[in-house]
């Protein structure tokens, strides 16, 4: 036997090879480890470079290519050549995103973009993505010469619960154990946190390749808690791109241009936005046409671009409770911050130059690799304590269309809320469990996330029965959600897993529309309200007429039925004051009536027993 047959023995408490942070990203995508207590990216493509374009290509011979090689084959061939493919995790072939970013082939009849691509089937986002983490992994693993099994994966703080668990899904193709998925904000704070020891309550505005978040967090003593969030799932530097593009079609005169010219100048068009950085005018050159391209034209196309930002970033400093003067800094994070009106816009609306002393590209994956040391290395002596929030408020559907919030939008994750729900009608064996995701009071004005049923309710009568339906959002902001009868026990459980993501305008429309209709949406609450509670006393009434009509006197009936009369006719307008005076009134007329009601049934059930029973 030779010397070197040793048995190799692993010990299940140890990590598994070399954990990482990746930054999974619109433009590029970077992996991050620490070594030596400092966390550093590794090259990952041609010429040692950190950035590997998140590109992938897919051979008529079946072969796939991954980054730089891939975006050179974009032009002759676009449409088996995704770029930007962290805009379709999660969406439908409908969404207004998907169709906007439409130069692709989308295999039709399917609820999630499918790219048409040679070599053989359909492919979607998530294998996409999972190409471009497979080949991280491998130049990784080239890299440490050793194993990388598990990792941090970083996503927007506004993806939704679809695109996480479309993030999620991409690393497990990859053959990655998926630690934690990491809001890439947070991430970033990690990194100037632990590297820079800053204290105090910090912006992160981030802009990359295809998605723009900003958080207020709070960082003391070791605990990062996320004051506020927000953002928008589809805007960044591709949109910068996309504007020059269009100008420069425009001045051509062409009106329906081919994917192939699509993919050409889209390159182009990236080529002179990076330029532009550092020169006043570049030369954008294409099919044989050059057009000049100054940074003054290049600015006053994307401001209405940046000016989204704005309102963005106002809305995430008043629901953090704080005023852009009392910050202590503005961390800058994405390739897109690079641009000159961007900085300046981030300065003027914030009032203070930002920090960019880390680079912007590398910050969200240097932060993942610290977030991932400290899920893994128990020797590690500094404990850190990460806070982060839900971006939207999570609720069931209650009678007549109203939403209960149970999870309030920015509540601190993970975190769990349960509240106990009874029937409506008599006889009712079955509740239907319906998860909004939003800001207004009428379920018609959220988001739709999952329906389910919970059967198997023993008949009681209306208000009898006891359901506890519990949410509970893990770290990574997915949200499960459980019914149980008290009672018998009976239970359902689903994890939503909606089939689309928010569009850019849902997003904004939701959360401004909670401030544009406050008012309007509590009126129309406290009528819904009413007007179930109308419902379920006239039921309540027509039943006592029914069955205790020896109890009447003289004139009751009339008096009664005239009542109710009202509050059906209150109850069809849109006055809730008014559906309540007719429901006191009602309640005036009949009080003598359920008094006699009462007094017999109470008879009936201490007749024959002694005092001392009770």
């Amino acid at each position: 036997m030779s010397n070197n047959g040793y048995l190799q023995i692993h010990d299940p408490l140890k990590p598994k090879g070399h954990v990482v942070g990746i930054d999974l990203g619109t433009t590029h995508s970077l992996v991050a480890s620490v070594s030596q207590g400092k966390p550093r990216c590794v090259p990952v493509d041609e010429g040692d470079s950190l950035l590997l374009p998140s590109v992938v290509h897919y051979g008529r011979d079946g072969g796939v290519v991954v980054g730089v090689r891939a975006r050179k084959l974009a032009a002759e061939a676009p449409t088996d050549t995704i770029v930007s493919v962290k805009r379709f995790m999660g969406r439908s072939p409908d969404d207004p995103e998907t169709r906007k970013l439409g130069h692709y082939d989308f295999a039709p009849g399917a609820n999630v973009v499918r790219f048409n691509v040679a070599g053989g089937q359909p492919v979607t986002p998530i294998e996409v993505s999972g190409e471009i983490l497979r080949s991280l992994k491998r130049r990784a693993e080239a890299h440490f010469s050793g194993k990388v099994e598990q990792a941090v994966i970083t996503v927007p703080a506004y993806f939704d619960d679809a695109q996480r668990q479309a993030t999620r899904d991409a690393g497990k193709l990859a053959g990655l154990e998926v630690l934690r998925l990491l809001n890439e904000p947070t991430a970033a704070a990690l990194a100037y946190g632990l590297d820079k020891g800053s204290q105090g309550m910090f912006a992160v505005y981030d802009l990359g390749g295809g998605t723009f978040d900003i958080s207020i967090l709070k960082l003391e003593d070791g605990v990062f808690e996320v004051k506020s969030t927000g953002g928008d799932s589809a805007l960044g530097g591709d949109d910068f791109d996309r504007a020059i593009a269009q100008h420069v079609l425009q001045k051509r005169g062409v009106q329906a241009p081919t994917p192939a010219q699509v993919a050409e100048l889209m390159v182009a068009a990236r080529k002179a936005k990076e330029a532009l950085t550092d020169a006043a005018e570049v030369t954008l050159s294409v099919e044989g046409h050059s057009q000049p391209v100054s940074r003054a034209d290049f600015e006053a196309w994307i401001q209405p671009l940046v000016a989204k930002t704005g309102a963005v970033c106002r809305r995430a400093l008043k629901d953090a409770g704080v005023a852009a003067g009392e910050l202590d800094g503005v961390i800058l994070v994405g390739g897109s911050t690079r641009v000159p009106a961007v900085r300046r816009f981030v300065a003027e609306l914030f009032g203070r130059e930002p920090l960019g002393d880390i680079d912007p590209d590398q910050v969200v994956a240097l932060g993942a690799a610290v977030q991932a040391s400290l899920l893994t290395d128990t020797g590690r002596e500094d404990e850190v304590l990460l806070l982060d929030v839900i971006p939207l408020s999570l609720g069931l559907e209650t009678m007549g269309g109203i939403t209960e919030k149970l999870i309030p939008r920015n509540s601190t994750i993970p975190t769990a809320a349960a509240q106990v729900f009874t029937t409506f009608k008599d006889g009712q064996t079955g509740l239907d469990v319906h998860v909004v995701q939003g800001e207004r009071e009428l379920v018609q004005d959220n988001r739709s996330l999952a329906r389910f049923t919970l059967s198997g309710i023993p008949s009681m009568a209306a208000g009898m029965a006891r359901v506890e339906v519990r949410f509970q959002v893990d770290a990574d902001g997915i949200l499960s959600v459980t019914a149980k009868e008290q009672s018998t026990g009976v239970a359902q459980a689903i994890t939503v897993k909606p089939s689309h993501g928010l569009t850019e305008e849902e997003i904004e429309k939701m959360l401004l529309d909670s401030i544009d209709f406050a008012e309007d949406d509590i009126q129309a609450r406290q009528l819904r309200e009413q007007q179930v509670e109308a419902e379920r006393v006239l039921s309540e009434a027509d039943r006592q007429l029914r069955e205790n009509a020896a109890l009447l006197e003289a004139g009751e009936p009339e008096a009664i039925q005239a009542a109710m009369a009202r509050v059906r006719e209150a109850a069809q307008g849109k006055d809730y004051l008014a559906v309540k005076e007719a429901l006191h009134a009602l309640d005036e007329a009949s009080r003598a009536f359920i008094e006699r009601v009462m007094n017999r049934a109470i008879t009936q059930v201490v007749s024959g027993h002694s005092v001392e029973e009770y």
